[in-house]
Formats: structure tokens, sequence, C-alpha cells
């Protein structure tokens, strides 16, 4: 089938690349987001999905808006039969999802209707789900709410984190899309209404919502620190400076919240219910190191975070 490929950041291109090598179908042209300023000079740099689609000489379309009026007449131009769609970034309006016949194909890491939204995988680990995975669905107006084609299960790791569990369904989601995009070229595909019950919504996570609180049991801050690596990274204040927490699990044991005991391989710190043991940390202004490192660098009381 004759593709049209939209998406942006690296999840996005390995998808795109397990399709260009995998699969016989014809990508004729890729959606991403415009350039975005990077580094310290602030110079516009493509997308990891267009820098790989210039590489393979694919066409790159770079639009401010999805409904660009340019875009969309070239769009009708292409006629793609199906348009695949990972993390592209952007709302696409109803006169550009009409014009592939079998509609746009979006990737989306949980099981649907379960954590609807931009951060599916964070919010499992938060959650404590057991399980999450990955689902190909036809896009309709309303937020990852149309009809699945196919989902895959699996088990969330005790100590996985996001960027662990991505990794894991990456792949898992470029094999069940390439799958889809057979059976719709082979005509045998259906897509099932996703059930009304069941609904949550997985916004991103933000900086605030990343401060570990010591007023909360350790089991909880431990899923915190899971969910916001790699980003934006579970933090809290030591000395007046932020300080991040990179890797932790929960830990038996009793300290007053906030407050520092240093370890031999590692550092307990008091919570409602339990203790945080950190493994690796940030301080502010320095690389990640292993926690017992910090602590005994500094050589006395630690004191607490706050």
């Amino acid at each position: 089938m004759r593709l049209l490929f939209a998406g942006t950041p690296v999840v996005a291109a390995h998808t795109l690349s397990y399709l260009l090598e995998h699969t016989g179908h014809e990508v004729v042209a890729v959606l991403t987001r415009p350039d975005a300023p990077q580094g310290r000079s602030k110079r516009p740099v493509p997308s990891p999905v267009a820098r790989l689609a210039l590489d393979h000489g694919i066409e790159v379309h770079r639009p401010e808006r999805a409904g660009d009026p340019q875009f969309l007449r070239r769009l009708r131009e292409l006629a793609p039969e199906a348009c695949p769609v990972i993390a592209y970034g952007a709302l696409l309006p109803q006169p550009v999802l009409d014009v592939p016949a079998h509609g746009w194909l979006n990737v989306h890491y949980s099981l649907l209707p379960r954590w609807r939204g931009a951060a599916p995988v964070q919010r499992a680990i938060l959650a404590g789900d057991g399980r999450t995975g990955v689902t190909v669905f036809r896009l309709v107006a309303a937020m990852d709410a149309g009809p699945v084609f196919a989902d895959r299960a699996v088990e969330i790791g005790p100590a996985e984190t996001s960027g662990m569990l991505l990794e894991r369904l990456t792949p898992l989601g470029a094999g069940l899309l390439a799958e889809t995009l057979d059976r719709l070229a082979a005509g045998t595909a259906v897509a099932t209404e996703q059930p009304g019950d069941g609904v949550t919504v997985a916004p991103k996570l933000t900086v605030a919502e990343a401060r570990l609180d010591w007023g909360r049991p350790a089991a909880e801050l431990a899923r915190l620190v899971r969910a916001c690596n790699p980003s934006p990274m579970a933090w809290t204040t030591y000395a007046g400076e932020r300080f991040r927490v990179l890797l932790a699990e929960a830990g038996d044991g009793g300290l007053p919240a906030g407050v520092i005991l240093p370890g031999r391989r590692e550092v307990l710190v008091g919570t409602a219910e339990g203790v945080l043991r950190l493994l690796e940390v940030q301080p502010q202004g320095r690389r990640p190191m292993p926690a017992a490192a910090w602590a005994n660098g500094l050589r006395g009381d630690l004191g607490s975070f706050a």
C-alpha cells in the first residue's frame, strides 16, 4: 500500500525504519513537526523522523499546522491508502483524517481504553499497573477513542523505568502496525469499537508532579521515580538546590520523613511508610552518580531533603 507516515521523536523513527526494512509497503512521504532549536546555539534541528526520511530520499512535510492548505493539497495529490501515525505531536483536523481510504492508524503504548493521552507509559507505572501493552487503532476526532485493529499485552517489570518499558514496547508496536497494514492490504482487517467503561486519561507528567513528597509512602515515591525517568526526572531539594533522583526502590525501615541515612551501596531516606533507597542521583550542576558516592563525598551529617 501507499503510505504517508506521521511522527516526530525517536520512537516514531524506529517504527518508520521497521516499515522501510521489513515490509513491502511504499512510504511516499512523511509528516513531522517543524525543525526545533536545540543546544546552546538554538540552531533548528530536524526531527528524528525527518532525518531518517531524508536519508532515504522520502518527501518530508513540516507544516506549522497539519491543516495547512498547502499540505492538505499535497496529501490529496499523494493519495496514500493508509497513514500510520506515532507521536506526531499535534492534532490532525478532520479534512486531513478523511484523505486516506483506510484512515490514519495510530500506535499507542497502552491497552486502550486505559490511559488515553500523551503519557500512557508513565501513567501506567505511576499507577502501579501490573501490565500494559500496545494498541493499533484508527484515529477519530476524539482523543485515542477510535476502533481497535489489534493489541498486545506485556507485564511491567518491578524495576522498569518509563524509558526501559518504552524501549521494549517500541519494536512490539512496530511489528503490530506492520501486521495491521498487511491485513488492510489483504482486506481482512477488522476494527472493534472501544468499550465505554474503563477509560482513563494520561496527561503529560509535569515538573511539579515530579517533585518527591517525603510525606508519601516509599512505594509511591519509587513508582514516581521510575515513571519520571528519563523525563521529567523526579526531584527534591537539598541545601536549597534541586536534586534529581534517577533510580530508587522502596524498602523496609523507619526514618523521619526526608531524613537521610547513608549506607554502603545506597542512601536511605525516610518517608511516611518505609524508606526510599536512592541508587542513582544527580545533584544540581553535576553528572549522574551512584547515591552512595554522592553521600561519601559530603563526609558528615547529611541532614534531610526538603
